[in-house]
């Protein structure tokens, strides 16, 4: 009796385990936040869309406001051709907006943020948004700092606003100069205590 008593608490165990992952798998995806209602579509291009995907949010101030309906390579430019579906409810987007591809957190999913501009005129369906900014790729920003790290200081001036080496040789020869006149030789002695 008491094996059974086991099976059956196992068993009920493991039935909660799948309507967990279960209820898991449809909070991960989101089904509540598809977009529904009256949508019109708009076009933007990337150079690079990093990890962009069908179905990643479009936002506006961090707001959903619509998502990327499509990706596809014209041929004729080899740039990259989102399809972005955004919802009317959002408001009349300004011709002039701009559209970039950002990740959310770190290593988080890729979406497209639209960034609205000043036009009066309203975006409107089959329009393209001119101003992008293509997938910041994580590997390429790290190749760039491995690989440029020691010509860094040689060219750059200090980034503290304090002067280096060769501003304090220009001024002293600026002085230097200046004494020749008669003027800065009075003014250093002036401060000579």
């Amino acid at each position: 009796m008491a094996s059974h008593k086991t099976e059956w608490s196992v068993g009920a165990f493991i039935v909660m385990g799948f309507a967990c992952a279960v209820a898991l798998a449809f909070a991960s995806t989101s089904l509540q936040e598809r977009l529904t209602g009256d949508s019109y579509s708009v076009q933007a291009r990337f150079s690079n869309t990093g990890e962009l995907k069908v179905r990643a949010p479009v936002k506006t101030a961090g707001v959903k406001i619509g998502e990327v309906t499509g990706i596809v390579l014209d041929p004729r430019t080899y740039e990259a051709v989102a399809t972005l579906r955004i919802a009317r409810s959002a408001g009349e987007l300004p011709a002039d907006s701009s559209a970039a591809i950002f990740t959310s957190g770190l290593l988080g999913e890729r979406y497209v943020g639209i960034s609205p501009g000043g036009d009066p005129v309203a975006l409107q369906e089959g329009d393209e948004i001119l101003l992008t900014q293509s997938a910041v790729v994580l590997e390429e920003l790290i190749g760039k700092f491995m690989f440029s790290g020691g010509d860094k200081d040689k060219d750059a001036a200090p980034a503290t606003g304090g002067s280096s080496e060769a501003d304090n040789d220009d001024a002293a020869g600026d002085a230097a100069g200046a004494q020749d006149d008669g003027t800065a030789g009075a003014a250093s002695t002036e401060n000579r205590p």
